[in-house]
């Protein structure tokens, strides 16, 4: 399973630092040390957080969107995971994004999509393509 420091849980959810040391000292967020000391937190718990915060937080108004690239990613979280005999709906959180693809349940499998993986949602029109970030 993945594992994140708290700064990029930070940016994943578009706080500080600072408010993830008081999510994770207030228990909203489990954490470990590492051997060298540095805190970090489970993706799936990660994720978990990041589908709240989704649920919880006012969405942002859409602006007008003007001089954007044609294709966009997000870096983030995959939150959520549901399959079925044929196609898979994944859901990637990038901050206050949450994006959600269609794509066939084999390649949800070959990528190794569950909750707590980082991914990339490729936005394209209206087709949302999920890979996963170069190590």
């Amino acid at each position: 399973m993945s594992e994140f420091r708290l700064g990029e849980v930070a940016a994943y959810a578009g706080v500080s630092v600072d408010t993830v040391r008081r999510w994770a000292d207030a228990g909203r967020l489990a954490t470990r040390r590492t051997s060298g000391g540095h805190r970090v937190a489970d993706g799936a718990d990660v994720a978990v957080l990041l589908r709240e915060l989704a649920e919880s937080e006012p969405q942002p108004e859409a602006g007008a969107v003007v001089a954007q690239s044609a294709r966009n990613r997000f870096a983030g979280i995959v939150t959520r995971v549901v399959k079925d005999k044929v196609t898979a709906q994944v859901e990637v959180q990038a901050g206050p994004h949450r994006m959600v693809s269609l794509m066939t349940r084999e390649a949800a499998e070959e990528l190794g999509l569950k909750p707590g993986v980082r991914a990339v949602a490729a936005v394209k029109a209206t087709n949302v393509v999920v890979e996963l970030p170069r190590a």
